[in-house]
């Protein structure tokens, strides 16, 4: 190493020294900006596109979009979400399944969206309630569907058809040959 070099190196560690302390002192006298989390929750602003929880969108006479499909437990990279089914008889006789318990694990969610992005009816979303603090691992797995499922009015019962005649009995109603079934009745009493 030559003199020459020796001190362009020692020039250089004292540029990189003092645009260091620049960028510092900037930052010394900028006014600093502290939030004073629990005391202004009421006017702490959480923009609109914040993913916290996911929730069903409930209408105003208590019922959800969900068509239990499962689109969003297949589409979930971590499988946090979970889906029971059951099915149901309509009035008209046909089946359609039901959603029985949406449960979701906030714990494993990487928040990625695509459970909201697939779903065919637009049933769930991410809230803006950031505050999901707990002590327990149990506590963050959550079941969405948490108001009571209002089912539609009850399938009545198919009508009984009438059973079927045995061969032997029909044999036995039958008339013979030359009589009317007035008389065939007649003849049973």
């Amino acid at each position: 190493m030559s003199i020459k070099e020796y001190f362009v190196s020692i020039f250089k560690g004292f540029y990189s020294l003092i645009k260091g302390m620049e960028v510092t002192g900037k930052e010394l006298v900028t006014p600093k900006v502290t939030e004073q989390y629990p005391e202004n929750r009421a006017e702490l602003h959480i923009p609109e596109r914040f993913r916290a929880t996911l929730e069903f969108i409930y209408d105003e006479n208590g019922y959800h979009k969900c068509i239990a499909c499962g689109s969003c437990e297949r589409n979930c990279p971590n499988q946090t979400i979970a889906i029971t089914k059951r099915m149901v008889e309509l009035p008209d006789g046909k089946k359609k399944q039901k959603l029985d318990k949406y449960t979701y694990d906030l714990g494993s969610c990487t928040f990625c969206g695509l459970c909201v992005q697939v779903c065919p009816t637009n049933a769930i979303r991410f809230s803006n309630d950031f505050e999901q603090a707990v002590f327990t691992r149990e506590k963050l797995v959550k079941q969405l569907n948490y108001l009571p499922e209002k089912d539609d009015a009850p399938a009545p019962a198919p009508a009984a058809k009438p059973a079927a005649p045995k061969p032997a009995a029909l044999a036995a109603e039958k008339p013979v040959a030359g009589e009317t079934n007035q008389e065939t009745k007649e003849n049973k009493e």
